[in-house]
């Protein structure tokens, strides 16, 4: 195809520089190897698909954030009458969640999240949040026989054992509270049990990982803000936020250090990814990192990819300013030239294997931002998939215990030590 590079007057057309034998064992060796590789893979995880499926019917699978809600209300204004989300399956474009799907999951507990884009005026966030945090209320009353909205561990607990998923709700993103404490508290009162402190834009109070921090980390009012989250019992997420938000977290905070959904930094040089030291810090305070699927965050490759088509059309942009039009022809012709490396089941294991070999098992758990992303690693395509990511741990040489924990029993801890600082908190004031 021909392709015309803006950044040059030259035109180019693109083709092969490899010699015709190097092309044929490429196709021919390298491809099917590759190929033959993946499915001994596949073999070697099923194999441990029904011992994984046990094992996750004995604790309450946690997944650490979700974004049907949000999803829900773009789709169909909040309407079960609209959409039914027992089943959407069938749909031309379903969602990745619906609870035909996450039974086969077999998701025991589920933090929906309750996002409100960090781009709209703060007074209009707070009202939105309050709009997604109905709507799980509503999802609990519609489908009573799957649902419950969980406020505590004891209740998580309980509702496995009835045989329900625990509803619970992290609000994404501080901009939210609109700087106020008070609602902050009245959000907690609302069923909210963690909050993302920033999402993509740095705030009055604390910088965020993908914009250009302004404090150096967090502010006096963040400091109270963080303190007060700690005296409530609720979790302060450090996903979103810059690796000096993180420390300073670690260095006030009493209660156990929560990333919902971010990867290791180590594999992946994302600025939403835990940096190493940070990941020390995470075992230092019993805490945890529930590893995302989010592709650019898994795939080192992938992150490349799309920091150097971000590069390119930074290029664009500044050869053709005002031209939207013309950019956009730029970057379709970019586009198809180009084909972005997919990120797989198998690397998120890779994430989970980092995290455990730096600070330990204890420290993991599952984020996967079902329903907030537009493309997932191969093999983790909806929720019904989770149980396989569980079976390649199995076919790595994780224990029963370890799955355990990594399903459930480390998040559950976390929250139970963090009510347990709370109690001590309010009980001298």
């Amino acid at each position: 195809m021909k392709y015309t590079d803006p950044t040059s007057k030259s035109t180019y057309r693109f083709h092969s520089s490899l010699p015709y034998a190097l092309l044929l064992i490429l196709l021919f060796v390298v491809i099917p190897m590759h190929n033959t590789l993946q499915s001994q893979n596949t073999l070697s995880r099923d194999a441990f698909l029904d011992d994984a499926r046990e094992i996750l019917k004995t604790v309450p699978l946690f997944d650490g954030h979700n974004d049907t809600p949000w999803q829900y209300g773009n789709r169909a204004d909040y309407d079960f009458a609209l959409l039914d989300f027992a089943d959407m399956s069938d749909l031309e474009n379903p969602l990745h969640t619906d609870i035909k799907r996450m039974r086969e999951g077999m998701v025991g507990a589920q933090w929906w999240s309750i996002y409100t884009s960090p781009s709209t005026p703060e007074s209009e966030s707070v009202a939105h949040a309050i709009k997604l945090i109905d709507f799980v209320h509503r999802m609990a009353e519609y489908y009573p026989e799957t649902f419950e909205v969980a406020y505590t561990t004891y209740d998580i607990e309980r509702i496995f054992k009835d045989g329900k998923i625990a509803s619970l709700m992290g609000l994404e993103g501080g901009h939210a509270i609109a700087n106020s404490p008070a609602i902050l508290r009245m959000f907690y009162e609302l069923g909210i049990r963690y909050m993302t402190l920033t999402h993509g834009r740095t705030l009055d109070w604390a910088d965020s990982a993908t914009d250009e921090p302004k404090h150096g980390g967090l502010t006096e009012l963040g400091e109270q803000i963080v303190r007060e989250m700690n005296r409530i019992g609720m979790l302060a997420d450090l996903s979103h936020v810059t690796p000096d938000v993180m420390r300073q977290v670690a260095s006030i905070s009493e209660a156990p250090m929560f990333f919902s959904h971010s990867s290791a930094r180590g594999l992946c040089d994302h600025p939403r990814n835990v940096p190493d030291d940070v990941l020390d810090l995470v075992g230092d305070s019993n805490g945890i990192v529930m590893v995302t699927f989010v592709e650019t965050f898994i795939s080192e490759e992938r992150r490349q990819f799309y920091a150097e088509r971000a590069s390119y059309q930074r290029k664009v942009e500044y050869l053709h300013p005002g031209q939207p039009d013309k950019v956009s022809e730029f970057m379709s012709q970019w586009d198809e030239a180009n084909e972005p490396p997919k990120s797989t089941l198998e690397q998120v294991a890779d994430h989970i294997d980092y995290i455990r070999d730096r600070i330990g098992v204890d420290h993991i758990g599952i984020g996967s931002d079902y329903d907030g992303i537009p493309t997932l690693p191969t093999g983790l395509e909806d929720v019904s998939t989770l149980p396989h990511l569980f079976a390649e741990l199995l076919a790595r040489g994780y224990s029963d215990e370890d799955l355990r924990k990594i399903a459930g029993e480390n998040m559950i801890r976390v929250m139970r030590d963090t009510e347990a600082v709370s109690a001590s908190i309010q009980a001298v004031r």
